[in-house]
């Protein structure tokens, strides 16, 4: 008769068994456990490598007001916007902008009453000061502060170049009221129009008139649009051309 060979005792046999079952499960929480922590590690280090938005571009001008994609910073309060505005006047960097505008007009010729020489520039020059100052605070604190709409800058930090840009110049006539929702940007359209309209108080006669003052209201308004959207591709920007070595590290 053939011999059938049998377990040791039925426990042997149970242990066995159970030691195998054991042992898949245990191999696939492990393998699972280090994707998952792989997967972790990789997102630290893209979001190590993602820059936000700075409070000065290039270290100078003024970006007090943007913040950052995926940022909910509290409501905006009037004291902030008064404060803002302020800053965008009489920061050290702020008569950068006045100094090209004026500039640019003094090239062109823009009011032929002001004359030409450094006498005709310097009032070119305080004339855009003066602008700059009174379309800070029109658009930024004064007509905000009554429409209850938040000033700053929202980054969308995400898809395309178009889309980007797209979002970025909408944002003159839209913006984020103070509860956190989307609204006519009057603080930009109505703000920008009011300080054009408040300027025919110190230009010469002859350059107040309709003409004229919707010619400063929209280079007002084009100057706000190009900042919303260089505020947009600045973290790229100072991403790809200071920190650009950290994607190698």
């Amino acid at each position: 008769m053939a011999a059938v060979s049998l377990p040791d005792s039925p426990g042997a046999a149970a242990s066995s068994t159970s030691a195998t079952a054991v042992a898949v499960p245990a191999t696939t929480v492990e393998d699972s456990t280090a994707s998952m922590e792989g997967q972790t590690a990789s997102a630290a280090g893209q979001s190590d490598h993602k820059d936000g938005q700075t409070k000065r571009i290039l270290g100078i001008v003024p970006n007090f007001r943007a913040v950052s994609a995926d940022e909910h910073p509290p409501k905006q309060t009037v004291r902030e916007k008064f404060v803002t505005a302020t800053q965008d006047s009489f920061d050290y960097s702020s008569v950068l902008l006045p100094v090209a505008v004026a500039a640019y007009a003094y090239g062109t010729n823009q009011t032929p009453e002001f004359g030409k020489g450094g006498v005709g520039f310097g009032r070119y020059l305080w004339h855009s000061v003066v602008d700059q100052t009174i379309e800070n605070y029109s658009v930024e604190f004064i007509v905000p502060a009554l429409t209850h709409e938040d000033t700053r800058y929202y980054t969308l930090g995400k898809g395309g170049f178009l889309k980007r840009t797209g979002y970025s110049l909408s944002r003159i006539v839209v913006t984020r009221n103070d509860q956190g929702h989307d609204t006519f940007n009057a603080g930009e359209i109505v703000g920008a129009g009011m300080a054009s309209g408040i300027s025919n108080l110190y230009y010469p006669g002859p350059e107040r008139n309709f003409s004229n003052t919707a010619d400063r209201w929209g280079t007002n308004v084009g100057i706000d649009a190009a900042t919303f959207m260089f505020k947009e591709f600045w973290p790229d920007i100072n991403h790809h051309l200071f920190h650009h070595h950290g994607a190698m590290d």
